[in-house]
């Protein structure tokens, strides 16, 4: 080709070639958080993790150790940041409120995703079509812990003493709705049982004043109650899961005494509905990475939960599922919130 017959853009004014030119760089600009993570570098910065129960439960625990770990494996850090209220559904409105451009992240748990579907009237997020499911981390079973001053140190004791003194003791939960709550409601019904709701924003304030006296007991998250119980703070006397847990074998399952009695909580990595799919697959590889790390197995271990990884696919139809179980206890035992 002559330099005659180049193309016409070559001779463009001076002025135009400039404006093209910022046009250019303002698109390139305008995106980099998607433009990195197609080229499969996420994350290049801090990841916000948005802790959907107030610090120091279980689940906030869990998450940090998660948090940390997922951190160093990929040179960034992930800051959790604590928005609880209403069960976690504060904190999943956030999630799902958020850019999906990969800077804000957070925790799928059961009880906004699981429960709250059947038990609210209504939500302000869409558990279908709002998130980017990621991939499952832990699950735990939950552990009925009374007050030293509750006078039973048995299943069959404690329910010999409700029965008793029908209306007269109370259980607290981290909140309606959480698997803290319905387990309650499961001991409950399958019991026949007259004992008030006590609910409270997360699993540490519950905790509080469970050690102070102002309730009776509670299905706690794992970690924490097996803490205090160890310490001699309070008195533990069986798992919810289908099996004792590796972590305190001595301390029998609720099924061992109510025949059908399981509930198991759960947690995961979600995003905003929209994430770049080359982001899902770093950010799931990351998860799987961390995961498989002898520390954090162990750490997990040590507050009663076991690593969970899943596909992204996975997790949505563990989700679906879940919801469909729970909907029948939920509707039985006559929860709703309006």
């Amino acid at each position: 080709m002559t330099e005659n017959h180049r193309p016409a853009a070559r001779h463009l004014p001076r002025r135009d070639a400039l404006r093209l030119a910022a046009a250019g760089l303002t698109a390139g600009l305008a995106t980099p958080g998607l433009a990195r993570a197609q080229r499969g570098a996420w994350p290049t910065g801090p990841v916000r993790f948005i802790g959907i129960f107030p610090p120091g439960g279980g689940t906030d625990i869990l998450s940090r150790i998660w948090c940390h770990r997922i951190g160093e494996i990929s040179g960034q850090q992930f800051i959790v940041e604590n928005r609880s209220g209403s069960a976690g559904n504060v904190g999943t409105e956030a999630i799902a409120r958020a850019p999906a451009d990969g800077n804000t992240i957070g925790l799928a748990s059961v009880a906004p995703l699981g429960i709250s579907p059947t038990l609210y009237s209504s939500l302000p997020f869409n558990v279908n079509r709002d998130f980017t499911y990621v991939s499952g981390l832990w699950q735990l079973p939950n552990l009925l812990i009374v007050n030293n001053d509750v006078p039973a140190r048995t299943v069959p004791e404690l329910i010999a003493l409700l029965k008793e003194n029908p209306g007269k003791y109370a259980y607290a939960s981290s909140g309606s709705g959480t698997t803290v709550h319905l387990s309650g409601e499961m001991f409950k019904s399958l019991a026949g049982l007259d004992i008030l709701h006590v609910p409270y924003r997360g699993g540490a304030p519950a905790h509080i004043d469970l050690l102070a006296g102002r309730v009776h007991m509670i299905f706690d998250n794992i970690p924490q109650g097996l803490a205090s119980a160890r310490e001699g703070k309070v008195r533990a006397l069986a798992v919810t899961g289908a099996e004792r847990s590796p972590q305190a074998p001595e301390i029998p399952t609720m099924a061992e005494f109510l025949p059908g009695f399981e509930i198991t909580s759960w947690g995961g990595v979600m995003g905003p509905a929209g994430l770049p799919q080359p982001m899902v697959e770093r950010l799931s590889a990351l998860t799987k990475q961390a995961l498989e790390s002898p520390d954090l197995v162990t750490k997990f271990r040590d507050n009663g939960a076991t690593t969970w990884w899943t596909t992204p696919e996975e997790l949505a139809e563990f989700r679906r599922q879940n919801e469909a179980a729970f909907a029948p206890l939920i509707r039985a035992s006559g929860a709703r919130v309006d």
